[in-house]
This record gives structure tokens, C-alpha cells and sequence, in this order.
């Protein structure tokens, strides 16, 4: 628990206000809630999260987990869930650090190690036990920011071991399939970056089932198996939470927002709006503001 301690001094130190705070540190980002937070529904990338202090419910449609600073949650592609921070106070934050999974590390890692990814779909959710030296490394990572002239030569190289650790646990036929071209996870990963990259465009299941390297028929069911949504839900969900960032971060109104991310009918994006978060676009955005800890998506 040391190291945990140590971790959990170092984000706070780092993030000392609620929200998010991206680093200069590549991939990595800290996350800090000084109260308990509703349900957030939130694209999660694919990442390791590693909560140092408090505890946090991940929701993908009826499979819940729970984890915390003995715990560490692995997402091994980008996801719509639901998350909720359980235990966080003013005096005791729950504080947490991100660190995005690095595809092309990790396919050359693969390549150094040469083993066979394993058959099957693997879980795409799921908490781990906490290991000393996973938690030794990601303070290491963290640490950097004290020298930020040290990242550039240093990041690379624990973030190269974060992933190995990773490979060599219980998790490591999950890491094999994201980097295995023509598995499963990694065709459904590319359709995912696909979907995110034009996600206010209509949709093409051709285009993105040929982008995947899969049939039509393949994409859908895989998808759905992998994710618990088919693509156009996949797509929706994405442009409701871009509508919702555009409206809390940025002031923008109901009626922009939703233009801005595809919708060209506003009944149409605000029942659907309510239908996803609860409450029709204002009245959840004025919701929001008034939450404590209601921005922490991870």
C-alpha cells in the first residue's frame, strides 16, 4: 500500500482541483472528485485506471464492477459506460490516473515477444487485483511531471514496461487480441476509430465493416458481442455525449449542440437526449453544474 500511498500524493499534487487534468506526460491523465458523483454515462478509451484513493462503480449495460486502491480497472477498447464515484470527500478525494493504451507499443511488444494471440473474445471490462510493480511503474510515470525535461526520454521506456506487466498478468490474453490484427477485438477496434472519427456523418456499415476488414454481418454481430450496442446505437450515444461536452464546456445551446454533432431535427435530438442522460438537454446541463463531482468520467 506504499506505493499507493505514494501514488495518491503525487496526483493530488498534480490535480488539485475536481475534474480532469491532462498532463504533458503522453497518454496519461489524473482525475480528482472531492464528493461522490451521480452516474455518468462517458467514452472510456481503451486504458488502464488506477484509482489511488476512493472507489468507483464502471457500468456496460448489465455487468457492473467495482474498484479501488487495492484494484485497478483494464478497458481493453473504447466503450460507452456508466461511471459512478463512490466514495470521495473534500478531506479524502478520490483520485485516480488514466494511462490510454498505446496500440503500436504494445504490437511491438508483441512482435519482440513473439507469442500467439489466443482464440475467442475476451473481456473487455474487468478489475484486477493490484500488483506492486503495475502500481511502481505507474508512479514512476506520474513522477515524471516533477521533470518534465525527463519525459521525452523516460516516458517511452515505463510506459513500454506498464504494458508488459500488463502482458505477463492475468489480463495478457486480452492485451494479445488488441494488438493482433485479425482478432476480433482488434477489428472491432478499428471500426470503433472509424465510427469516432466521422461520428456526426451519416453512417456507413459498408465502409466501416471494410475499414474493420469484416463483412457487414461480422461487424454487427461481433460489435455488439464486444460492446452491448450495435453500431448506429454506438454512433448515437457518441454524438449525445459530444452534444452534452459542447453544452457543459462550452456554453453552447441545445440547438447548436445537437447541429453540431449531425442532428438535424431538435425534437429528435432532445428526445433522444432525455432518453440516454434522464432529463431533456437543458435541465440535465443545468443538473450538472450544480453536482459536486458530476464531470469525473473515469
Amino acid at each position: 500500500m506504499d506505493k499507493i500511498a505514494d501514488l495518491a500524493q503525487i496526483i493530488s499534487r498534480f490535480a488539485p482541483v475536481s475534474g480532469m487534468t491532462g498532463t504533458a506526460v503522453p497518454r496519461l491523465t489524473l482525475f480528482r472528485a472531492d464528493h461522490p458523483s451521480a452516474p455518468l454515462p462517458a467514452v472510456y478509451d481503451a486504458s488502464l485506471c488506477i484509482i489511488a484513493q476512493g472507489s468507483k462503480r464502471v457500468s456496460l449495460a448489465g455487468q457492473s464492477v467495482v474498484y479501488d486502491a487495492s484494484s485497478y480497472l483494464l478497458v481493453s477498447v473504447d466503450l460507452h459506460l456508466v461511471g459512478h464515484v463512490l466514495e470521495a470527500s473534500p478531506d479524502a478525494p478520490y483520485l485516480c490516473c488514466k494511462i490510454d493504451l498505446n496500440s503500436a507499443a504494445l504490437a511491438d511488444l508483441l512482435l519482440t515477444e513473439g507469442s500467439v494471440p489466443p482464440g475467442g473474445d475476451p473481456p473487455v471490462l474487468a478489475v484486477y487485483p493490484g500488483e506492486p510493480d503495475l502500481i511502481d511503474a505507474a508512479c514512476r510515470l506520474v513522477r515524471l511531471l516533477d521533470r518534465p525535461e525527463s519525459i521525452g526520454a523516460l516516458a517511452p521506456l515505463i510506459e513500454r514496461e506498464i504494458l508488459y506487466r500488463l502482458l505477463t498478468g492475468p489480463h495478457g490474453a486480452t492485451l494479445r487480441q488488441m494488438a493482433s490484427v485479425g482478432s476480433h477485438l482488434n477489428q472491432i477496434s478499428r471500426a470503433i476509430a472509424t465510427i469516432r472519427g466521422g461520428f456526426h456523418t451519416q453512417l456507413r456499415i459498408d465502409e466501416i465493416a471494410a475499414a474493420s476488414g469484416m463483412s457487414p454481418s461480422s461487424l454487427h454481430a461481433h460489435f455488439k458481442a464486444i460492446t452491448r450496442m450495435t453500431p448506429l446505437e454506438y454512433q448515437k450515444q457518441l454524438r449525445l455525449q459530444e452534444a452534452r461536452r459542447l453544452m457543459l464546456a462550452d456554453g453552447a445551446s441545445a440547438g447548436t449542440a445537437g447541429f453540431a454533432v449531425g442532428y438535424d431535427s431538435p425534437s429528435q435530438f432532445s428526445r433522444e437526449y432525455r432518453r440516454l442522460f434522464g432529463a431533456p438537454p437543458r435541465r440535465d446541463i443545468d443538473r450538472l453544474q450544480a453536482m459536486p463531482g458530476s464531470a469525473t468520467a473515469y
